[in-house]
């Protein structure tokens, strides 16, 4: 059974028949984006169950799309691919369960929701350059109507920020797409990565091309400034998906396409793209310490943790030893991962307190550890575990990281003072928001029901499984990133 494909485009077969339906209640359209979005975490499931092999992709599937130019409806999978599957499959069932409240034209929500879930995952599994840049713009326009059609106040032109950032952010990948496909004669990503086709100056040019387009998605400084207004503006589910799922789109290009396929000029460009992921993860650590809006500041904390990314993928780009090359990679996958489980947690933490007090300004709350103790300290654990603190998610990812920094480029290691930053930010938050004496306006503030629970409790296990136990995560990053030659 062709798994990859039927994963990809269950979503979207979900979203034609509520279209095609006469009775397209709220009620029913929320049940079938559940069923959806839950039925492809199981078969994710399943996809991890076959497993990967030790190079190369595994579970491919491969028909002809378009013969005349040598493209073809082609997925598979690696350990990078896979870890983002199964983020991407979680995320979205999570935010299908959480979005039950939606009551404003909730068909047309949910239809863009799975339309969204098929262009992630599509994207995370093509193996032929256009059909993945098929998927990688598909992504846009769900998240546009998304944010323009269910977000908050200046939704409109936050919306149209992020389409214009993004749509034109990727027109130089297309580019760059196209120099591969006339120095190669095929769309093969595969080949691509086993024989990088260009060279000198045109790997450099089709690099910078990459560069720029995963550098908008990522985001990375200063190309980051559609992001904050694009997380405030979109609904809590919009900016799950855009931190824990969408972000990581520029990351993952950054490894699949930048690192492998010009891995030479990749090499010789390496401090420059260094020197950005130390900027950006110290800037998204300070831009967010300034603000006083909980959900602007996890946006600016988002600049951040794929800050240390970008680093790790530098890293392994600089590095001669073979052993930090590895080390490097594991870590900045993990971050890939554990900032979509922490982050995640975050935003639908915060959309759960913005539901009930309607505003996300630290100054308007206090003392609410007394009165909705499961989201206080729902929101502490995930405040810790994005501060690095040892024991959570972030942490093996980050001391991965910064191990194959010191060895291969000491001066970048100026970034772990953003660390410090985080955790001054998330402390000053926690004591704001939930600690000291209590605003006695948010006395009978209702705590985390049972739907809300079956949200964060999840994402709260796994963000203490991977800082606890990360071996079992890792295992399937590493099958791949100790077999990467570049």
């Amino acid at each position: 059974m062709p798994l990859l494909t039927l994963a990809t485009f269950l979503p979207i077969l979900g979203g034609l028949a509520l279209m095609a339906l006469p009775n397209r209640s709220d009620r029913v359209a929320h049940g079938m984006s559940i069923v959806a979005t839950g039925l492809v975490f199981l078969i994710t499931l399943v996809i991890w169950s076959r497993g990967i092999v030790p190079s190369g992709f595994a579970q491919i599937e491969e028909i002809a799309w378009i013969p005349a130019i040598g493209a073809s409806f082609r997925l598979g999978l690696d350990g990078l691919s896979l870890s983002l599957v199964l983020l991407t499959s979680l995320l979205f069932f999570l935010s299908a369960i959480y979005s039950a409240r939606i009551s404003e034209r909730a068909p047309s929500y949910v239809v863009l929701m799975l339309m969204l879930e098929t262009a992630a995952l599509g994207t995370f599994m093509a193996l032929d350059g256009l059909l993945f840049y098929v998927f990688f713009e598909v992504s846009l326009v769900g998240m546009y109507f998304m944010i323009a059609g269910w977000g908050y106040e200046e939704r409109q032109r936050a919306a149209l920020m992020f389409f214009l950032y993004t749509f034109l952010g990727s027109l130089p990948l297309l580019l760059a797409i196209i120099g591969l496909y006339l120095s190669s004669g095929t769309f093969d990503m595969r080949a691509w990565i086993d024989a990088p086709p260009l060279t000198g100056l045109a790997a450099m040019l089709a690099l910078i091309a990459m560069l720029f387009t995963f550098a908008v998605k990522i985001p990375a400084f200063p190309v980051h400034t559609w992001l904050p207004a694009a997380h405030v503006q979109a609904p809590t589910a919009g900016s799950v998906i855009l931190a824990g799922v969408m972000l990581k789109f520029g990351t993952y290009g950054l490894v699949r396409f930048a690192l492998q396929m010009t891995p030479e000029a990749f090499a010789q460009a390496g401090q420059v793209v260094l020197a950005f992921g130390v900027v950006s993860a110290l800037y998204g650590a300070f831009a967010a310490l300034a603000q006083t809006d909980l959900k602007r500041m996890i946006a600016y904390t988002s600049v951040n943790h794929m800050g240390y990314v970008v680093i790790g993928v530098a890293v392994a780009a600089l590095s001669v030893d073979p052993q930090i090359r590895v080390i490097a990679l594991d870590g900045a996958t993990l971050q890939m991962i554990s900032h979509g489980l922490v982050t995640g947690a975050l935003f639908f933490l915060i959309g759960m307190l913005q539901d009930r007090a309607h505003t996300r300004e630290v100054c308007d709350f206090g003392g609410l550890l007394g009165s909705v103790p499961w989201l206080g300290w729902a929101f502490i654990l995930s405040a810790f575990a994005s501060l690095g603190l040892p024991g959570l998610a972030h942490f093996p990812a980050e001391f991965q990281v910064f191990l194959a920094t010191l060895n291969t480029a000491p001066w970048a290691i100026v970034a772990i003072l953003a660390i410090v930053v985080t955790a001054g930010l998330y402390l000053r938050a926690i004591a704001a928001v939930f600690l000291g004496e209590r605003n006695e306006k948010w006395a009978l503030m209702p705590d985390l029901d049972r739907r809300e629970m079956l949200v964060i409790v999840p994402l709260l296990i796994l963000t203490i499984l991977v800082g606890v136990a990360p071996s079992w995560l890792l295992n399937i990053i590493h099958t791949t990133m100790a077999s990467l030659s570049f």
